[in-house]
């Protein structure tokens, strides 16, 4: 992830071993990490069982909001892949009982079909 994309606030993808070093603390026993990605602090992950929003806070990040989002919780989700002007990628996820989307923005060398295989499994797929 470029310096250009973390200040536009896109995020990129990451390694999963490096996604399992952040997160080995919250992870199940029987959860592996399928895709991962990071937003300058923040991270975006999804595992075997869930959705994870990381959000580091404060100037030293020592605190950690982690917010898990079980897949049979998301009732609709959204991909839009990047274009020609609109070079970053969007996903928005709506969550049973929230009137408000959730929604992140990710630059534009990252795959979104992927992640869109992902989720569509994990929501539609069973």
């Amino acid at each position: 992830m470029g310096l250009f994309d973390a200040l536009l606030g896109n995020a990129g993808e990451m390694t999963n071993e490096k996604a399992m070093e952040d997160l080995a603390t919250i992870l199940t026993p029987s959860e592996s990490i399928e895709l991962a990605y990071k937003l300058v602090r923040d991270m975006v992950v999804l595992t075997s069982h869930r959705l994870i929003f990381i959000d580091k806070q404060g100037l030293t990040g020592r605190k950690v909001e982690y917010r898990s989002i079980p897949y049979k919780s998301i009732t609709m989700f959204t991909v839009e892949s990047a274009g020609h002007f609109d070079l970053d990628a969007e996903l928005k996820i709506w969550i049973s009982g929230q009137p408000e989307p959730m929604s992140m923005e990710f630059n534009g060398k990252t795959n979104i079909y992927k992640l869109q295989a992902i989720l569509a499994t994990k929501v539609a797929g069973r």
